[in-house]
């Protein structure tokens, strides 16, 4: 058993969960960072790591973080959390329904949807064992299904609030085009927008091509001559190696926990770049999943995602009037929450 609780990325979690079945050949970890306003609501990422459960349990605590950070931000009544599953198996709905069964085991302190890696037929199976679960398609009119369209629609009101309220003529580099990273592509060329793009995948660039973008290498799209650099892969991707290289003045993209280190939102201020705190623009998704599992509405969750540009460019204000980091600025107004709900606990 790891020893979470002196792991280098621990911030006060209050459990990690294993999870998994050597039968059926799939493991991971559910990191409950808090549960101050509410239950900790945070997807299941699928992924295969190089050192396997070290490197997945220090993504789930950083992921479970970012999203107490992240629910907060939104204004929404739950805390962080995160599934991460490092090995799955041959029978891959066999292995969500498990897992769903050991969701249900938590007692309701976690709320699982999708995350990388995942699909809305995965939440399927996971709900034939849990009610714990959202991302799962609901009738006309009620929010629910998957989240991506509108993490992608939030990351775009606030490109378009970076830029002055139009990305019409831009150039505009994206760094992963899939789920979110594509549906942020497609909303930026119907606005005129120009692309640029880069993923690991081909099925994924081909189609980005089909809406006019140029391609770029996976190693160097951060380097792209641009208006605005928009990070919708994986996090982690601005650091001392990257920084210096940046080809755009703005940075605003979908990915979680972009910055390597906290010393890094400072080199991007040395360089005079814009930085959009990834928890706050990236929010939609978790809205859309919030919305289903309190049973709102789409209009509900449509005015949550279209706050957040304005949030976003309050916080930059309040970050220059205050001589701090955005991102400071940020997590200074996530902490007073959270702060202010354990006081009336």
């Amino acid at each position: 058993m790891i020893d979470w609780k002196s792991h280098p990325a621990f911030d006060g979690h209050e459990d990690v969960v294993p999870v998994g079945d050597e039968t059926l050949g799939f493991a991971g970890f559910v990191a409950i960072h808090s549960t101050a306003l509410g239950p900790a609501a945070g997807g299941c990422r699928i992924w295969t790591y190089p050192n396997g459960a070290e490197d997945a349990l220090t993504d789930a605590l950083r992921l479970s973080r970012g999203m107490t950070y992240k629910n907060a931000m939104a204004d929404l009544p739950l805390g962080g959390g995160k599934a991460v599953l490092y090995k799955m198996g041959a029978d891959r709905s066999a292995c969500f329904e498990q897992f769903g069964a050991q969701v249900e085991a938590i007692g309701g302190r976690y709320i699982t949807a999708e995350d990388v890696g995942a699909t809305v037929a995965d939440m399927k199976a996971i709900a034939r064992r849990t009610s714990y679960v959202a991302g799962i398609p609901k009738e006309a009119g009620q929010a629910g299904g998957d989240p991506s369209p509108m993490t992608s629609l939030g990351v775009f009101l606030s490109i378009k609030a970076l830029l002055g309220g139009s990305v019409h003529g831009r150039t505009i580099a994206v760094q992963g085009v899939g789920a979110v990273g594509y549906g942020l592509c497609k909303l930026l060329a119907d606005e005129g927008a120009k692309l640029i793009i880069a993923d690991v995948n081909q099925a994924n660039l081909e189609r980005g091509k089909a809406l006019g973008a140029q391609v770029a290498d996976v190693a160097s799209i951060h380097a792209a001559k641009a208006d605005l650099f928009s990070p919708c892969a994986l996090g982690a991707g601005l650091n001392a190696q990257t920084i210096p290289q940046l080809g755009a003045p703005i940075i605003c993209g979908a990915a979680n926990n972009q910055l390597a280190t906290e010393e890094d939102g400072a080199r991007l201020q040395a360089r005079g770049v814009i930085y959009a705190p990834d928890y706050v623009v990236n929010a939609g998704g978790i809205i859309n999943v919030s919305a289903e599992y309190l049973g709102e509405s789409e209009a509900a969750v449509r005015a949550r995602v279209e706050a957040i540009a304005p949030r976003l460019m309050h916080i930059l204000a309040a970050a220059k009037a205050q001589g701090v980091l955005p991102h400071q600025a940020a997590d200074h107004i996530v902490r007073e929450k959270i702060a202010a709900a354990k006081g009336k606990a």
